[in-house]
């Protein structure tokens, strides 16, 4: 965890435990990591659900905070969303749970509404996060996702600073300006001293329907050249799909499309919980 950015820098105690948020008790979490992308538009939380999904079919016990509170939109990408979340009385907030058993969180199971905006201030924002990582009766988890907002502003502060986060997945789409904006948020978990795992790409070329070859739309020279330069990881590239599209209804695409992503991302959520493992290994 770093101090940098931090308004008390340099006048706060030394011990670090003081900066961070307490563990409630009820709580075993054994590895948190927090998706990002930078900027909004690429699929981040779309690779989130994806994601959790494929490590809780690895026989993993799964939690996904939605930490995008002005957008929540995990809640709608589970097929959740009319489900309500409602809290103990020891102010204790009990997630909600899938189909396939992953406790989910998010700011819109709070809402009366799933459609009221949320027009709140970076402070109160920052809270909210907090709580849902204190307050929450995750229980025993193997593994906590934390959808991020968009870019690398005070949530994405707080969750870096505050949160013990072994690590991060960056979410990205083959664009140059998209490329230069993801490596903002790279150097912001550097200057974090919070370990970036690698990079997904989303939405990077197309299966012909007929014939199955693969369409590059853009020239991927420049993703190589990206990898080289930062010095990261591609964990690999998403097709642009209707299942992907609309992972909410996953259930109802044909068998072929959903073997077609699981098998992708089984491979990815490998690679992700060796990577974890090692970093958290190394920060003990």
């Amino acid at each position: 965890m770093s101090c940098e950015g931090c308004p008390s820098k340099g006048n706060c105690s030394k011990d670090s435990t003081l900066c961070s948020v307490q563990t409630n008790p009820k709580n075993h979490i054994k590895h948190v990591i927090a998706v990002l992308s930078g900027k909004g538009g690429v699929g981040k939380s779309t690779v989130t659900v994806l994601l959790a999904r494929a490590l809780k079919q690895m026989g993993l016990q799964v939690g996904v905070m939605d930490a995008d509170i002005t957008g929540p939109s995990i809640p709608r990408l589970f097929g959740i969303e009319s489900e309500k979340a409602y809290a103990t009385g020891e102010n204790e907030i009990i997630p909600v749970k899938t189909q396939e058993g992953i406790e989910v969180m998010s700011l819109n199971y709070l809402l009366k509404n799933e459609d009221d905006p949320v027009i709140w201030r970076g402070p109160i924002v920052g809270n909210v996060v907090k709580q849902f990582y204190t307050d929450v009766i995750w229980g025993d988890l193997d593994v906590l996702l934390i959808d991020m907002p968009p870019g690398t502003g005070d949530v994405a502060l707080t969750i870096l600073q505050q949160l013990p986060v072994q690590g991060v997945i960056m979410v990205s789409t083959p664009q140059p300006m998209v490329s230069m904006i993801v490596s903002k948020a790279v150097h912001m978990c550097e200057q974090m001293h919070v370990p970036v795992l690698g990079i997904l790409e989303n939405m990077a070329y197309l299966d012909c329907p007929h014939c199955g070859e693969r369409i590059d739309f853009y020239n991927t020279d420049q993703l190589s050249e990206f990898l080289e330069s930062s010095g990261l990881k591609l964990y690999g590239t998403l097709p642009m799909m209707d299942l992907i599209r609309d992972v909410s209804g996953y259930e109802g695409y044909d068998l072929r499309s959903r073997e077609q992503v699981d098998g992708f991302m089984k491979d990815v959520a490998a690679q992700v919980m060796a990577d974890v493992t090692a970093s958290a290994q190394q920060q003990a």
